[in-house]
């Protein structure tokens, strides 16, 4: 277990989490949030590019704690809290941290129950243990949590339910969280971030071809034109970051 490194808060800046942080998606939207100023708690199960990561963003003039862990596990989760905590507020709570569940991907018919309930522990049950935990400090700065979903909660995909199913519950979850938080001001949405060149996306297709998928980068745009939306624009839709349109709900 890596031991978190807590830089001093600094004054009028602005605070985020972002879990899964130390690849793909997460560290293109880590890398954009140091750009604009944020001091970071960052987490992810691996310790090594978590380190990277961190490292190099510090480099370039960001305030960085990095949490090595499971957002599964009760553990690691007050650990960001105690590492939020001394910043007096959270403005992001980027739940990107996903388990995509056995490679190949098995049918919903016959994926092991075990595995099942693992994928709901990280797809679902983290990111609402963070919000609970983590509310007064959202509320704080009317704060925006931002859950990350995907094409498969709404396709029916074969071999696609037990990943797409935790996230169309995560779906569910941001709305009604969204419609629950309203009146502290703390917005809640679902993002699908679109078809990606990672290594999750690579597990899902074992020994296949997947460079005609675009990198995470892509989605740039879209994290820049969300984080500069007020939370009452925004709070309660979910968007798909490589369309053409992102202000349509989707």
């Amino acid at each position: 277990m890596t031991v978190a490194r807590r830089p001093r808060p600094g004054p009028g800046r602005k605070v985020a989490v972002v879990t899964g942080a130390s690849q793909g998606l997460g560290a293109v939207v880590t890398r954009l949030l140091a750009g604009e100023g944020y001091d970071l708690i960052l987490v992810a199960r691996h310790a090594a590019p978590l380190a990277a990561l961190s490292n190099e963003i510090r480099s370039a003039g960001a305030r960085v704690t990095e949490i090595s862990g499971d957002v599964a596990v009760a553990r690691t989760r007050s650990r960001i809290v105690a590492a939020v905590r001394p910043h007096r507020g959270l403005d992001l709570l980027l739940n990107n941290a996903s388990e995509l569940g056995p490679s190949p991907l098995p049918p919903l018919s016959r994926v092991a129950l075990r595995a099942l309930e693992q994928v709901y522990r990280v797809n679902v049950v983290a990111p609402v243990a963070l919000v609970q935990s983590l509310l007064p400090l959202l509320e704080r700065r009317h704060g925006l949590v931002v859950n990350l979903s995907s094409d498969a909660a709404v396709g029916g995909y074969p071999g696609w339910g037990n990943y797409g199913a935790s996230k169309a519950a995560l779906d569910l979850v941001s709305l009604t969280l969204a419609h629950e938080l309203h009146d502290l001001g703390v917005g809640v949405v679902s993002v699908d971030p679109g078809d990606m060149r990672t290594r999750m996306h690579q597990r899902a297709f074992p020994g296949e071809d997947i460079s005609d998928r675009p990198l995470p980068e892509a989605t740039l745009p879209f994290w820049a034109w969300l984080l500069g939306r007020p939370n009452t624009e925004v709070t309660g839709h979910r968007f798909r970051a490589q369309s053409e349109h992102w202000g349509a709900r989707a």
